[in-house]
C-alpha cells in the first residue's frame, strides 16, 4: 500500500494507530483491537491489525460502539504476550492518529505498563488529525452560520443576533442533512450524549449491570456501597465540590445510606 501526498516531508517512520477498547477509562480499560499503519518516507506503508484479549469482560456499550463481543477475542493473545512485538514495532517511530493525544497513548502506555515495558513519546513527533480538524474547521456559531446558511455573522456575542442566527443554522442544518430526525423527540435522542450506562446526567456515577459504580478518577469501578462504607470523605468532597446537582444529590443520599435503584 502506498501513501500518496509528496508534498508531506518526513525523515524517519510514522505509525498512524488507532485502539477499540472495553470503555473511556485510561486506567482500567483494555484493549480489544489494535490497527497501526506504519508509514515509510517512501511512502510505503505497513498495516497491522490484531485483536486482544482484554482479560476483563466487554461492556455491551462498548460492543454497540466497534461490535467486537467477548467470545470475539477469547482464544485471541493476551496484551503481555504480543507487547514486546509491538513495542519493537513503534521502536524509532513518530506517532498519529485521531485524539491520540487524549486517549490512544495514555492508554496504550498504561497496556505497556501492566506488561513491564515503557512506551514513551519522549523524542517522538506526535500528530493529532482531530486537532488539525478543529483547528481549521471552527465549531463556533460564527463558523456555522457561514457553513450553513452561506453568510458572514455580524455582530456575535450580541445575544439576539446570536439566538436568531442559530435558528438560521437550525433551518439550514436540516436542508443539509434531510434525513435528521423530524420530531422533537426523535431529535432530543440524537443530540444527547448521555450513555445508557450513566445514572447521572454526567456519568459521575454508573451502572455495571445491577451495581452502582463510580464512574471517573481513582475509585472508578468502585460499587457506591463499598464507597460510603469504606472512603465517605470521598463522597464529601464531591459534595462540597464543583459537581452538577444529580451527582450530588447521589453521594448526599449514600452518605445516608440510600443508594440508587436500577429501574427494570
Amino acid at each position: 500500500m502506498q501513501f500518496n501526498l509528496p508534498e508531506f516531508k518526513f525523515e524517519r517512520p510514522i505509525i498512524f494507530f488507532d485502539l477499540e477498547t472495553t470503555g473511556t477509562n485510561i486506567k482500567t480499560d483494555r484493549i480489544v483491537e489494535i490497527s497501526a499503519a506504519k508509514l515509510f518516507p517512501d511512502g510505503n506503508m505497513e498495516v497491522k491489525t490484531k485483536r486482544i484479549n482484554p482479560e476483563k469482560p466487554i461492556p455491551p456499550e462498548a460492543t454497540a460502539i466497534h461490535g467486537i463481543k467477548d467470545s470475539d477475542v477469547a482464544n485471541e493473545p493476551k496484551f503481555k504476550s504480543i507487547s514486546s512485538s509491538l513495542l519493537k514495532f513503534f521502536e524509532n517511530c513518530d506517532l498519529a492518529g485521531y485524539n491520540i493525544n487524549n486517549f490512544d497513548i495514555p492508554l496504550i502506555a498504561e497496556e505497556f505498563r501492566r506488561a513491564g515495558l515503557s512506551f514513551t513519546t519522549e523524542g517522538r513527533k506526535i500528530i493529532d488529525v482531530q486537532t488539525i480538524f478543529h483547528k481549521r474547521e471552527p465549531r463556533n456559531l460564527s463558523a456555522a452560520y457561514k457553513f450553513f446558511c452561506g453568510k458572514e455573522m455580524e455582530n456575535a456575542h450580541n445575544a439576539e443576533k446570536d439566538i436568531l442566527a442559530t435558528l438560521e443554522v437550525f433551518e439550514g442544518q436540516f436542508r443539509k442533512y434531510p434525513d435528521l430526525p423530524k420530531s422533537v423527540d426523535e431529535l432530543h435522542t440524537f443530540c444527547s450524549n448521555r450513555r445508557p450506562e450513566w445514572i447521572d446526567s454526567t456519568g459521575k456515577f454508573k451502572w455495571q449491570g445491577d451495581t452502582a459504580i463510580v464512574g471517573f478518577g481513582k475509585n472508578d469501578g468502585t460499587p457506591l456501597r463499598d464507597i460510603a462504607v469504606n472512603n465517605p470523605d470521598f463522597l464529601r468532597w464531591m459534595i462540597n465540590g464543583s459537581f452538577p446537582y444529580d451527582a450530588v444529590e447521589i453521594a448526599k443520599n449514600a452518605l445516608k445510606g440510600k443508594f440508587p435503584e436500577k429501574q427494570v
